[in-house]
């Protein structure tokens, strides 16, 4: 009986060692891809690219492109600047309808 014991032992070593490698397999690296890397169109790689969300036009601080206008000037309106008040418009009398 001491033999089967023995060997009913050695046999739990073995079976224990293979669940702990069959484990380790298991557990992927970081280096070590799940999936095949996506083969992109240019169009598809293009936008891969540009949508990132850290990218470095994601992060500008000043607008460009903004154009500042000045006020509309009405009639009766004063100018800060030279203190000038707007005159009315003129009646025009077109020829025409």
């Amino acid at each position: 009986m001491s033999v089967s014991a023995e060997d009913e032992k050695l046999r739990v070593q073995q079976l224990r060692a293979l669940r702990r490698r069959w484990l380790r397999d298991q557990e992927l690296s970081p280096r070590e891809p799940v999936l095949p890397p996506r083969r992109l169109g240019p169009v598809a790689a293009f936008w891969e690219r540009f949508l990132r969300p850290a990218d470095p036009w994601r992060l500008q601080k000043s607008p460009h492109g903004v154009v500042m206008t000045n006020p509309r000037i009405f009639p009766g309106d004063r100018i800060l600047e030279t203190g000038e008040i707007m005159p009315p418009l003129r009646d025009e009398h077109h020829r025409h309808h």
